[in-house]
Formats: C-alpha cells, sequence, structure tokens
C-alpha cells in the first residue's frame, strides 16, 4: 500500500488439535498479504487481543457447545481493539477506535460493518474495552440476580470473569464476596486488588469445609468458572433457595472426569436453581456494560485488574499457553501493536 499502510500481516494459526496440554507445536504464525480496501472496507491495526478459556474449547475438532471451532491452517479469531488506518468506507473514518472478532492477527482488512465504533472517551484506555465485564455483569445480575445481602461465593476467581465479579456483586449489595484460585499467592491479590472479602486456595484441604468456614450461614449465589469439585462443594455449602450462574468448566478442560455429580439429596429440599449461560453478548450488552464500567471506574468504586504480555502477534501462543497454567491473573491482554 503506496500510503504506509502495512502490505503484509503476521496471524497465529492451529496447525493441529491438541489431545492434552497446549504446546507451542499446536500453533504457527504466518505472513499474509494485506489485500487493499474495497469499497465499504477499511483496514485496521490490531492494538489490544484477550485471551480467554473458551479459547482452549474451540481448539478441538468438535465440539457439543453452539460456538464454532477453529479450522486447522486457517486463521483464528478473537477479541480484539484497534484502530482504522485506511478507509473506504463512509462509516468508519482513519483514527476511529474500533472493536471486533479478527484477532491473532495484527491487521485485518473487512466491511466497516465487521467492526464496533467505540468511544475513546469513555474508559481510560483502549484496553479497557476488552474487559469480561459483560460476562461477569450478566452472570450476576440477570441470571443470579444478586441483591442486597447476598453471600457470594466465585469459582475460579483469579480469571478475567472472576477478578470483575467481586466489585460487580458488591455494587449490586452483596455482603460477602468468597473466590476461589488454584495459588496460595494469588489469594493476596484478590483480597487487595479484586475487591474480595476472602478467598482460599482449592488445594487447602475440602472446598466445602473451606466454604462452610468463610459462609457459616450459606452462600446465597454461585458464579460457577469451574465446575468440578467446587461445584459439588458449593451444593452442600449453599443456603436454602441459593442461585448458580454456570459460566464455565475449567476442570473439565483440565482433564478432570465425570464431575460435578449432583446431589440431588441435598439440593431438591432446599430448592436450589441452576442456569448456565454462553458468553455470546449483543451490541446493546456490552453499550451498556462499557457505560456501567466507566461510570464505576470515575467513581473509583472498581478496578481492571489484567496482565499485559508484551511481544505482539508472535507472543499470543505461549501466552495462551499460560493462561491455561494459571500464570496470568484478572484479564490477559497482549499488545499487539
Amino acid at each position: 500500500m503506496s500510503d504506509g499502510t502495512p502490505t503484509k500481516s503476521q496471524e497465529v494459526r492451529l496447525v493441529s488439535y491438541p489431545d492434552g496440554e497446549l504446546s507451542l507445536d499446536h500453533f504457527e504464525v504466518a505472513v499474509t498479504e494485506l489485500a487493499e480496501p474495497e469499497p465499504g472496507q477499511v483496514v485496521v491495526r490490531n492494538d489490544w487481543m484477550s485471551l480467554g478459556t473458551v479459547y482452549r474449547d474451540q481448539m478441538q475438532s468438535s465440539l457439543d457447545i453452539p460456538i464454532p471451532v477453529f479450522q486447522l491452517g486457517q486463521p483464528m479469531w478473537g477479541r480484539t481493539v484497534g484502530t482504522v488506518v485506511k478507509s473506504a468506507s463512509p462509516d468508519l473514518a482513519v483514527g476511529d477506535l474500533v472493536e471486533h472478532f479478527s484477532g491473532w492477527r495484527d491487521h485485518v482488512v473487512g466491511y466497516a460493518g465487521q467492526f464496533f465504533k467505540r468511544d475513546p472517551e469513555l474508559l481510560p484506555g483502549s484496553e479497557y474495552f476488552l474487559s469480561n465485564g459483560p460476562t461477569a455483569w450478566r452472570g450476576l445480575a440477570e441470571i443470579a440476580k444478586v441483591r442486597e445481602g447476598d453471600v457470594v461465593f466465585v469459582s475460579g476467581a483469579t480469571s478475567g470473569v472472576g477478578c470483575l465479579a467481586a466489585h460487580i456483586a458488591k455494587a449490586l449489595g452483596a455482603v460477602k464476596v468468597i473466590g476461589s484460585t488454584g495459588s496460595p499467592q494469588k489469594i493476596d491479590f484478590l483480597v487487595r486488588e479484586a475487591g474480595y472479602d476472602a478467598a482460599f486456595d482449592y488445594h487447602d484441604g475440602p472446598v466445602v469445609d473451606r466454604l462452610r468456614e468463610l459462609a457459616p450461614d450459606g452462600i446465597t449465589v454461585f458464579f460457577d468458572n469451574v465446575g468440578g469439585e467446587q461445584f459439588e462443594a458449593a451444593v452442600q455449602a449453599a443456603a436454602p433457595g441459593a442461585r448458580f450462574a454456570l459460566c464455565g468448566s475449567l476442570a473439565a478442560q483440565h482433564g478432570e472426569d465425570a464431575r460435578p455429580r449432583l446431589d440431588l439429596q441435598s439440593l431438591i429440599p432446599r430448592e436450589l436453581s441452576f442456569q448456565g449461560f454462553a458468553t455470546l453478548h449483543t451490541p446493546q450488552q456490552i453499550e451498556d456494560w462499557n457505560t456501567q464500567f466507566g461510570a464505576w471506574l470515575a467513581e473509583g468504586r472498581i478496578s481492571f485488574p489484567h496482565t499485559v504480555v508484551e511481544g505482539g502477534v508472535a507472543a499470543l501462543p505461549q501466552a495462551m499457553i499460560d493462561l491455561m497454567k494459571g500464570r496470568l491473573s484478572g484479564t490477559a491482554l497482549v499488545r499487539l501493536s
């Protein structure tokens, strides 16, 4: 491109479906030609990409859940924010900040309708638009309906979703929020930075014992990112009428088989309710969250715990491996530009 816009782009591709743990051998970083935009198209420089455990689910040849899988040898995709650097569309101008799902690459060419324009004045930085707030917000406000006096337990609390869940639950009226993590070093992080009242390492004895110690009258809300033993413990430690918002199943992703098991004799008399939900959000839900997020940040009622990985597109495969090994806290962000 004669105006200084790059003529090539780097992109990450999946070269084999993992059978077990991820490794760098499952990925390749390829260089492709960057086409001139056709009428109605724009060229976007990707600035930030967020990583989530759902990408590990998509690295399978088939899935039982309604999301597409990555195809071998094809560019992967993911949630990204970037800047328009060339435009052949009246809908987006050079310099516009946009959010889209053509991540795992440093530049992308596409029709303007593929990109969602964002107001850079709304949040402190463009990377804030990649928070997992829409998921945490929906799970706590719409699914579990957190209200005044609730005692909330969040599994996988150091995830991008979990790190915003405590602040959101408190803003909705929760009196106490408890988080679990897989590392004793992360307990201090959860209490000091992520807004939790208490946190514990789930390796440190039976989870149900820790919950009964920290919530002697029972938990009234469970936001589950993990499944497995932690789900079973939450059922045993739940107060009558407790609401469960089921968001993820990290235990299954790490190979924990045949769990969780439902203790029907325990849950039926206490009238516990369970609802799973997908992390596919409407544009309006995302806009609503960004407005709320910006207001709470300005008021000092919430923070954005996140880990930044440097190194551009080439750093994405290792960052994904580190995420699955629990080495990254909060929202995992890779700086692409």
